[in-house]
């Protein structure tokens, strides 16, 4: 899991399925991802997501720093992650804004992968125990019962 992942090998932009950008990216050699803003239905990837390595899913409205994550975000990841997972696509699910300290947990159960920051850090007063925080967060839980082990 990544908080914070900065690349020139990566370049998102809003999917047009008409538009030949994706196929010169991959020429170059360059991850390609798709923006999915949050009023955009998540059906609109399906055909691409075999041939993406990314997909940034846009948890507030562009535009603007501080805004307040969007509930209706987690359900989009987990939809998402179904079909990531069902399909062996080798893609990662990217979400931006709105992630603090007090969501980011649920947003990486939901499936996210990669997790954008802004204000969720710079708005706070410790930096270092804010990173501290977010990455406990998303850190995967021991399991309650030894591997192999059942109740009762």
């Amino acid at each position: 899991m990544k908080i914070v992942r900065c690349s020139l090998e990566s370049w998102e932009f809003p999917y047009n399925p008409s538009h030949p950008r994706a196929i010169r990216i991959i020429a170059v050699n360059v991850i390609p991802g798709v923006v999915l803003k949050p009023a955009a239905p998540l059906k609109t990837l399906f055909p691409i997501l075999e041939e993406i390595d990314l997909v940034l899913l846009m948890s507030v409205n562009p535009g603007f720093g501080g805004q307040s994550f969007i509930p209706a975000t987690l359900k989009k990841i987990e939809r998402l992650r179904k079909v990531v997972d069902q399909n062996h696509y080798a893609l990662e699910i990217e979400v931006d804004g709105g992630v603090k300290v007090d969501n980011i947990g649920e947003v990486s159960r939901a499936g996210g992968d990669i997790f954008v920051l802004g204000t969720g850090i710079f708005k706070t007063k410790d930096y270092r125990e804010t990173i501290r925080q977010l990455r406990q967060e998303i850190a995967p839980h021991p399991s309650p019962l030894p591997t192999g082990e059942r109740m009762g």
